[in-house]
């Protein structure tokens, strides 16, 4: 079982709920795919491109029920992330957690996150 992970406000989550698909946040529609990332990647990509905001909750994937639209593909730096390209149906979601601030400004994951 391949896990992966996507960030986003929770107000973006709520609309996807009752839409049923999750569409991807603003960056996802401006580059053709939704940007997820593995167990290994999510803390710096939280770190990177989330600091500080609060309202955020993180979305547990099983990568395999996304199928051929799922693909893995190298970033800037040559690592392999997954991208998916079209909607994530919320039924794919296993797991959705809050990922609230601590008192030094830092995410707070849940504990099965490395």
């Amino acid at each position: 079982m391949t896990i992966i992970y996507k960030v986003c406000p929770i107000a973006e989550w709520n609309a996807a709920q009752n839409a049923s698909t999750y569409e991807g946040s603003a960056v996802d529609e401006a580059d053709g795919f939704i940007h997820f990332s593995s167990p290994l990647q999510v803390r710096e990509t939280v770190r990177r491109h989330f600091k500080a905001q609060t309202g955020l909750v993180l979305l547990t994937v099983e990568a395999r029920v996304l199928g051929p639209a799922l693909k893995w593909e190298p970033s800037r730096g040559g690592d392999l992330f997954p991208h998916l390209y079209g909607p994530l149906p919320v039924s794919a979601v296993t797991k959705v957690d809050p990922l609230p601030l601590d008192s030094s400004g830092e995410h707070v994951f849940p504990a099965e996150v490395p």
